[in-house]
């Protein structure tokens, strides 16, 4: 139980000391935040050890800490669970957490809000592994809770900004309407299958009715889109970017836009019988990763560019994932290699940053290779492996989600792996366009800048990290890591539609056609500043595809109106009725009153004239 437990608690209490010890804490809060992390991570190596030592089909640790929800019927203990697929996150989030950690000790240096920053740092870790070791999906929306608070508050980190402010409140807002869909699910799950664990809900998951497989399927999807950044619930990420560099590594390669693929992956039982959920999920994967690539096209913000890729390769994993068994291991795969490379690729953003004064504008850099040698070196291997290059890690797993996909085989793997085999090329053209605008051709920077480059604790972590960019996919490919998750997640292999070395000879070619474009379009002069004309693509592109447009014609608008018509009848009908009631009521004393003047020859004369009024009444009855 110390395997399951600790990994979190490290962390937790690591964020409960920084966050509440106050000022005390200052001088050495982020010694501590960084200890928590890595003794989570030599936990996690402990972990993984004990699982490598038992037969596949016994790779499970699990345990009860305590019981959690008696309520009636539903009895919901407080379990982890340690397996094949729960493993590769936590060694995940807390082997590059730690990195991202250490690496914001020289990035927040002069920041009089370290402590706090490395708090929610911890409270986002801990967050984070709860999520993925819970073994039910409680737990599970315990830690995804977690994780939107915590990516609030560090979002938000520097509030004293209104577009950090606002960016954290849209992210907010947007996943709340994922985390509807996610608590509606569970609460189905339960009325259906009269649990919420993951054994009970996939073991009842067969006898269950087809319309409540795909209700719940298309719910989770709901969640995993809007944590995920997944269309259309993606257009919290760009803004994002508002936090510092660090934040967006961590939200970026090992945490929350990973958390909807594990959840799609961890309900495959509930996926595998509900075909129409399952093409959902293929659909947005599909739209997404083109959505994305074609963004990050357009974006001059070096953090946004790099955010529009995270979507885009998110949507890579998605696709996968929408395959079923067949696509499962390439999606964590993939998810695997990027957590290295786009770590890697953020943190070297932000080494650009610390060197430039905060510019993340690319027409305003130009030149660094020179200047910065080691972010060079470390982006660069980045960029490689993003684009899927051999033998960088993103060859390997991009190109087997590209070769699963056309492997469905019929009109459908036609569209499906060119969608990802067109994304890969528009990949290749907008990293090229980022790498060539940042570190080549003429230094295009400000006067007052003065670049240099980043002390060793930030560019020890970049270095690891490139090291991963390099051979975490030779590491994983050969069928090591799909053995691995075959007890979990199953395996399944279509019939490939062309031999491999032909599929890999085209996906190249595609890469090769992007990079050709990128570097004749930005390898030569560049203007510092915005063209005057420009396509209306571009233009589209720059604004998101109008993502912020849509939400704000089809929710924003509609929904301010329903307040306002929801207020006109409350203040109308409902107080309305209430003021005209008492005014009635009012008015009826008000006559009454003048009835009361306290002169007896009044009161007198109301009473004859009462008595006469009843002698007439009972002399019209007699008659």
């Amino acid at each position: 139980m110390t395997l399951l437990w600790l990994p979190i608690a490290l962390p937790l209490g690591g964020a409960i000391v920084l966050l509440l010890g106050g000022r005390r804490t200052d001088r050495w809060g982020h010694l501590l935040g960084c200890a928590t992390v890595l003794g989570a991570f030599a936990v996690a190596v402990a972990g993984f050890a004990e699982l490598l030592g038992r037969a596949a089909a016994h790779r499970v640790l699990q345990g009860n800490l305590f019981t959690w929800v008696p309520v009636g019927e539903l009895r919901v203990d407080f379990g982890l669970r340690l397996d094949a697929l729960s493993v590769c996150f936590v060694l995940l989030i807390t082997g590059v957490g730690a990195l991202i950690h250490l690496y914001s000790i020289g990035y927040l240096a002069d920041d009089p809000g370290r402590r706090r920053f490395f708090g929610c740092l911890n409270l986002f870790v801990a967050a984070m592994l709860l999520l993925v070791l819970a073994d039910n999906y409680l737990g599970l929306y315990l830690g995804w809770e977690g994780v939107g608070l915590a990516s609030y508050l560090l979002i938000g980190f520097w509030q004293h900004k209104p577009s950090a402010a606002a960016a954290a409140k849209k992210a907010f807002v947007v996943n709340r309407v994922g985390d509807m869909g996610l608590m509606l699910a569970i609460a189905w799950m339960f009325a259906a299958a009269g649990t919420v664990s993951f054994a009970g809900v996939f073991a009842a998951a067969p006898l269950l009715t087809d319309t409540t497989l795909t209700g719940i399927g298309l719910l989770l999807l709901l969640g995993a889109c809007a944590k995920s950044a997944q269309v259309p619930l993606q257009s919290w990420l760009g803004d994002a970017m508002e936090g510092p560099t660090p934040v967006s590594a961590l939200i970026h390669a090992a945490t929350m836009v990973t958390a909807g693929v594990y959840l799609i992956v961890r309900s495959g039982p509930v996926f595998n019988l509900a075909p129409a959920a399952q093409t959902a999920v293929v659909t947005v994967g599909a739209v997404t990763l083109l959505f994305g690539a074609i963004i990050g096209c357009a974006k001059d913000d070096i953090k946004k560019a790099l955010a529009a890729s995270t979507m885009s390769q998110i949507g890579y994993m998605v696709l996968a994932a929408g395959l079923g068994p067949a696509g499962y291991a390439v999606a964590i795969m993939h998810l695997l290699t990027h957590g290295f490379f786009k770590a890697g690729l953020f943190l070297g953003a932000g080494s650009v940053m610390h060197a430039m004064n905060d510019e993340t504008d690319i027409r305003r850099l130009g030149g660094l290779r020179t200047v910065l040698p080691i972010t060079y070196l470390t982006f660069g291997l980045g960029y490689l492996a993003i684009i899927g290059v051999p033998p960088f890690a993103g060859f390997f797993s991009k190109d087997a989600i590209i070769e699963t996909a056309f492997a469905v085989g019929g009109l459908r793997g036609l569209l499906l792996g060119g969608a990802a085999l067109i994304g890969a090329g528009i990949t290749a053209f907008y990293m090229t366009r980022v790498m060539l605008l940042t570190f080549f051709g003429r230094p295009r920077w400000a006067p007052q800048a003065h670049p240099h480059e980043s002390p060793r604790v930030m560019t020890v972590p970049m270095l690891l990290l490139a090291v991963g960019s390099v051979g975490a996919g030779a590491a994983l490919a050969g069928g090591r890591l799909s053995g691995w998750l075959a007890p979990v997640v199953g395996s399944q292999h279509g019939e490939p539609q062309l031999p491999a070395l032909a599929m890999t000879i085209i996906t190249l070619a595609v890469v090769g056609a992007g990079i050709w474009a990128g570097y004749r379009m930005y390898a030569g002069e560049v203007a510092d500043t915005a063209p005057t004309e420009v396509s209306a693509l571009t233009i589209a592109a720059r604004r998101d595809l109008y993502g912020d447009a849509v939400n704000e014609a089809v929710f924003m608008r509609p929904g301010r109106a329903l307040s306002a018509g929801l207020v006109t009848l409350d203040d109308r009908v409902v107080d309305g009725a209430g003021r005209g009631l008492a005014a009635v009521v009012s008015g009826t004393s008000v006559l009454l009153r003048r009835g009361q003047t306290g002169y007896v020859r009044s009161y007198a004369l109301f009473m004859l004239a009462g008595s006469a009024v009843l002698l007439a009444v009972i002399w019209a009855a007699g008659r």
